[in-house]
């Protein structure tokens, strides 16, 4: 009887709000699923971000240290003895070892958090940024919105890996270093498509009744352009997290991102480099880690644009 008295006492309106809410996302998720490639991406995905949480669970070998020397270079499914946790144990190299011994799969299971880490900190750093630029920029337009797209178009011209280096190369190569080199480079994207957005919504009728009841521009801005304006923004995201990750692999590659012994992507295509003749499978397999998680956001992206905006699949 209580549990009754509570629901007729919830607002009429507030119940139609979380209806529409929830037709919303089920017509969004009957688009995006319709797209098997984006499902297949967000499977792979998914299965990249358990293993990036759960590495210490999924593989507890020491991936590290290097103290396997006899097992240099050991070919895919191969069986050996190792030192682990004081004792000699039988171990099973599913994807071979490096040349140092050091396990393989070990190592891009416990890359993948490193990866991931970075695909999300910096594309989370460059939206907040890039987003609330591109806003006030289409918001306020005039000399403010010259300043702003002056200076992304400055960011533009300039190759993102290039400038990625320079700013490394700067600051010195170290985790945070890397994270603010590759947030600046993917700032400019969301400063142009947020401002873009703003400019076809801001004179539309809900924005002039807002005005009217004397709402402020940061409250205009932020609450009722702002939210409006996600679907492009969240697709690029997603886009970005793959691309944020290539770079990181390709800094890391020349040695300004993530430092040995750390087991990252990209330094693991280094030190493999010199060795991809007689040890093909140390270059292959991290290789093949990196292009099916790009390829995976890249297919996510994709079905997110063409969920979000049908219109532009037609």
């Amino acid at each position: 009887m209580d549990q009754q008295m509570r629901i007729a006492n919830v607002p009429t309106s507030k119940i139609k709000e979380n209806q529409k809410r929830k037709s919303a996302f089920q017509e969004f998720w009957r688009r995006f699923k319709k797209n098997k490639l984006a499902v297949a991406g967000l499977i792979v995905v998914l299965l990249y971000i358990l293993m990036a949480i759960f590495a210490d669970v999924v593989f507890s070998y020491n991936f590290i240290t290097q103290n396997q020397i006899s097992n240099a270079f050991a070919k895919p499914l191969t069986k050996a003895e190792i030192d682990y946790q004081d004792k000699t144990t039988e171990h099973l190299y599913i994807l071979g070892a490096d040349n140092f011994g050091r396990d393989i799969l070990g190592r891009i299971i416990h890359g993948a958090r490193v990866s991931m880490a970075i695909g999300f900190t910096t594309i989370a750093f460059a939206c907040l940024i890039g987003s609330a630029l591109g806003a006030i920029a289409g918001y306020y337009g005039g000399k403010i919105e010259s300043l702003i797209m002056r200076g992304t178009d400055i960011l533009l011209a300039i190759p993102n890996i290039l400038f990625a280096l320079a700013i490394v190369a700067a600051l010195g190569p170290s985790f945070q270093n890397l994270l603010l080199a590759i947030g600046i480079t993917s700032i400019p994207a969301f400063v142009r498509l947020m401002r873009a957005s703003v400019l076809t919504i801001k004179n539309q009728e809900f924005i002039e009744a807002a005005r009217a009841l004397g709402a402020g521009d940061f409250r205009i801005i932020f609450k009722h352009i702002m939210p409006n304006c996600m679907a492009p923004i969240i697709v690029q995201a997603t886009l970005g997290i793959g691309q944020s990750i290539l770079s990181a692999t390709s800094l890391s590659f020349l040695g300004l991102g993530i430092q040995p012994p750390s087991p990252e992507w990209g330094n693991m295509l280094s030190d493999a480099r010199s060795y991809i003749s007689y040890a093909p499978h140390t270059l292959l397999f991290p290789g093949l880690a990196i292009m099916t998680v790009i390829l995976a956001y890249n297919l996510i992206g994709d079905g997110l644009r063409d969920a979000l905006d049908p219109k532009l699949k037609r």
